[in-house]
């Protein structure tokens, strides 16, 4: 793997931030540089020609930006994290005439129509509005199709039955047939979420890093799972500042196992295991 200094990086999210809106500057830079360095390694080229290159082809260049901001995601990643909301968080929102859902870096939506499934099994599916949004148009348009290659999900299918067809708080267990929310063709190494599922959500290009909320009334729930340890703490609470604005009073934020609210946007939220509220 090609080794890069920090000069080197920073010359690099200068050239992006010139020719497009994009703006690196405040991605953690561990994560940042192996980003980089296998961008060259797969370009087989050093800073200066892949700078020259996304400099004179556009293409080339948002094909970069793409590369840099795909995350992965998978379907009911965390059981633990699934069975807070099935247990504790959703129930609360029974009541509600209306609920909005924002799953802000969905990547390419497995997280989303997961909780497209648990709201259905909850009896909450009609009444929830819910948006999909990431920085990256192609990951976006996996999402809205919602084709999935099996093989690569058959381990997740074991999280759908933990969280889907187990209660942990009492042992009891569930009947759930697959084909009421996907197909599955394995000859064809297929996993196609049904036509019900998909057109429910809303999906749309939006970049976190731009702070804006462009997305319409505020949210009750935002889903924001693995996307933040890409970003140093400024850009963190820069972000966390966006969530705390676009969340109703009381509203609930969810992120990853790994991530948390440091500084003096903590106060503004009370946090229970992954979940956060807004005081």
């Amino acid at each position: 793997m090609m080794e890069i200094t920090n000069d080197e990086i920073n010359k690099f999210v200068e050239a992006v931030k010139e020719q497009s809106s994009y703006d690196f500057s405040d991605y953690s830079e561990k994560s940042f540089r192996r980003r980089i360095e296998k961008l060259l390694n797969d370009n087989n080229c050093d800073v200066e020609k892949l700078i020259s290159k996304l400099s004179k082809d556009s293409a080339f260049l948002n094909k970069i930006v793409k590369d840099i901001t795909v995350n992965t995601t998978e379907m009911f990643r965390d059981p633990k994290m699934w069975h807070q909301l099935r247990y504790q968080l959703l129930p609360s929102f029974q009541n509600k005439e209306k609920i909005r859902i924002w799953h802000a870096g969905c990547s390419t939506g497995e997280e989303l129509y997961s909780m497209l499934i648990l709201l259905n099994e909850m009896g909450l599916f009609e009444r929830t509005e819910v948006v999909g949004t990431d920085l990256n148009e192609d990951v976006l348009k996996v999402a809205k199709n919602g084709q999935y290659r099996y093989k690569f999900n058959m381990v997740y299918i074991e999280n759908f039955d933990q969280v889907m067809k187990e209660n942990p708080n009492n042992g009891e267990k569930y009947d759930l047939d697959y084909e009421k929310y996907f197909i599955i063709d394995k000859n064809r190494d297929l996993l196609k979420m049904n036509q019900f599922l998909l057109d429910k959500p809303t999906f749309q290009t939006h970049d976190l890093v731009s702070g804006k909320h462009e997305l319409g009334e505020p949210f009750d729930l935002i889903i924001c799972r693995n996307v933040l340890i890409y970003f140093n703490n400024n850009l963190q609470n820069k972000v966390f500042e966006l969530f705390f604005k676009s969340l109703v009073p009381g509203g609930h934020l969810v992120i990853g196992v790994h991530e948390s609210i440091l500084g003096p946007l903590s106060n503004k939220f009370s946090k229970m295991a992954q979940v956060y509220q807004k005081k």
